[in-house]
Formats: structure tokens, C-alpha cells, sequence
């Protein structure tokens, strides 16, 4: 069991002022078999009134708007999150049960392609010599190394707005990506996978009290049976390093924030995210 503190800040610097702005912020971990979130607040600068939701995909939502002008809007969120290793699913399905219409009308949203995940028959090819060679379990990690051995982890390669086929031909990109490219291969092969966002604590070996740089983190989850987590970038399972925030067909669910405003152009954006081991 590990107790982490989160602090995720988000700064942005106007041109000229904005009159409004209208606000999501997907930056709550949430509390489930394998974590629980003891604190959490979401803070602005101008203050805002905010209110919570948890969207379509179980996430928990901050809403806020702005109606004051402004040339800045700092948003924060501070989490205190205890995690523990993930228990691996009690059932296992076969091919045949993944390919039931039962299966496939009840997880229909999480095997279609979208705009970060699309179809590929490249990709089919390498899902079809996955699966004759393994059950959908093994399958899930052989997907996750083929991925892994395709792309190099280059920070700032790819875009917010690239695909995971963007990135495999470019053969490298950021852990975003490398989730991407998972989730087509696996919906290829027929197995259900969401998109993961979150945070991961580099140090296995962290020291208390200590607070380092870290960063947002993607990975994925398949259903073969249950769901159960995997992390294609680092190409392992996870454990208690990985705080879980958000889940959904891919990054457009899980924005941590994202809004609209009436003003002039561009916005120069800076984020920090700092993490600290506290037990």
C-alpha cells in the first residue's frame, strides 16, 4: 500500500482578456478496489464557484466558468491517494465468448474504432497472428510488446491531437500514443479496451517525503473476462506507483481540462505536476 499527494497545476496566460470562460477539469482520482482517494480539491485563480459531476464513464468532473475578465486562469488540483497492486480478474473468456454477440452488443463503445483509435488492417494482420498463438489474456501483453517494440518513448513527438496510427508511422511518440496504438490492435482482435488517464510515481524505490517532477500518464484496460490494467509505454502491469484518475474510449474522454472562452486568440500554457510518496 503507497499514500501519494498530487498537486496538478494548469496555467494559462490570454493575449488580451477573456470576457467568459466555461470549464471541465477530469483531474480526480477515483476510489475503487484498488485505490481510495482521501482528499481532493480543485482550486482556481480567479476564484470560480464549481460544481461536480461523474460523466458517462464513471469520472469524476469539476465544472467551472468565468464571467469577470481575465488575462490568466490558474487551475489546481491537489489529491491525497492511497493505492495498492490490482487484483487480476476471477474469470478468464475465451476467443469464442469474445466473439458472441452477447460480448461484443455489450461492449460495443470500447471495441469501435474512434478519431485517436482508428481501424487498420495493418493492424488486424498483426491481431490475427497474436491470436494464433495466444489465449486473449496473453494476448493483451504479446499486443502490448508488439506496440512497445514498434515505438520509441520521445517526449513531445506527437500532438494532443495525433492518433496512434500517426504515431506508429512515426515510430515514436509519448505514453498517449502508445495506448492509442493498443487500444486498435486489441478492438482488432476483438477484445474490449479503454483508455486509462492518471499519474505514475517514477521511483519504485521512492523516499517519503520527497517530492519530484512527475507527469500525466496513459496506459490501458482490457476486458477478458473483468477488466484489469496494463501499461504498454513501461510494458508491465501496474501497481501502486499508478494513481487512476480518468477512463474512456480514448483521450477525448479523459481530457483533465478542457473549455471554451470568449476572447482573442492564442494561449500560452504551462503545467506542473509534482508527486510525493507520503507512506
Amino acid at each position: 500500500m503507497w499514500r501519494m499527494r498530487v498537486v496538478h497545476a494548469t496555467g494559462y496566460a490570454y493575449k488580451s482578456p477573456v470576457t467568459a470562460s466555461y470549464n471541465e477539469a477530469r483531474l480526480t482520482p477515483r476510489s475503487d478496489s484498488r485505490q481510495n482517494v482521501i482528499l481532493n480539491r480543485v482550486e482556481t485563480i480567479p476564484a470560480t464557484r464549481n460544481y461536480r459531476y461523474v460523466d458517462y464513464w464513471g469520472t469524476a468532473v469539476t465544472a467551472f466558468d468565468l464571467h469577470a475578465p481575465h488575462t490568466e486562469l490558474e487551475v489546481t488540483a491537489s489529491s491525497v491517494v492511497e493505492t495498492d497492486k490490482p487484483e487480476a480478474p476471477s474469470d478468464d473468456v475465451t476467443w469464442d465468448e469474445l466473439a458472441s454477440a452477447a460480448v461484443r452488443d455489450r461492449f460495443d463503445e470500447v471495441l469501435t474504432p474512434t478519431h485517436y483509435t482508428p481501424a487498420s488492417r495493418r493492424l488486424e494482420r498483426v491481431g490475427r497472428r497474436i491470436i494464433k498463438e495466444n489465449d486473449p489474456v496473453q494476448a493483451v501483453i504479446a499486443a502490448a510488446q508488439w506496440v512497445h517494440s514498434e515505438l520509441s518513448y520521445v517526449p513531445g513527438t506527437t500532438g494532443v491531437h495525433s492518433s496512434g496510427l500517426d504515431a506508429l508511422r512515426e515510430g515514436k511518440g509519448v505514453c498517449q500514443d502508445f495506448a492509442h496504438l493498443t487500444l486498435i490492435l486489441l478492438r482488432g482482435m476483438g477484445i474490449p479496451a479503454r483508455y486509462v488517464s492518471g499519474y505514475l510515481h517514477p521511483n519504485r524505490d521512492a523516499v517519503i517525503g520527497d517530492t519530484i517532477d512527475g507527469q500525466s500518464h496513459a496506459w490501458i484496460q482490457a476486458w477478458t473476462g473483468g477488466w484489469w490494467n496494463y501499461d504498454p509505454t513501461n510494458d508491465s502491469e501496474i501497481n501502486e506507483q499508478y494513481i487512476s484518475v480518468g477512463v474512456g474510449r480514448d483521450y477525448a474522454d479523459v481530457t483533465p481540462l478542457k473549455g471554451i472562452y470568449s476572447g482573442e486568440g492564442s494561449t500560452d500554457l504551462d503545467v506542473i505536476v509534482e508527486v510525493t510518496r507520503l507512506a
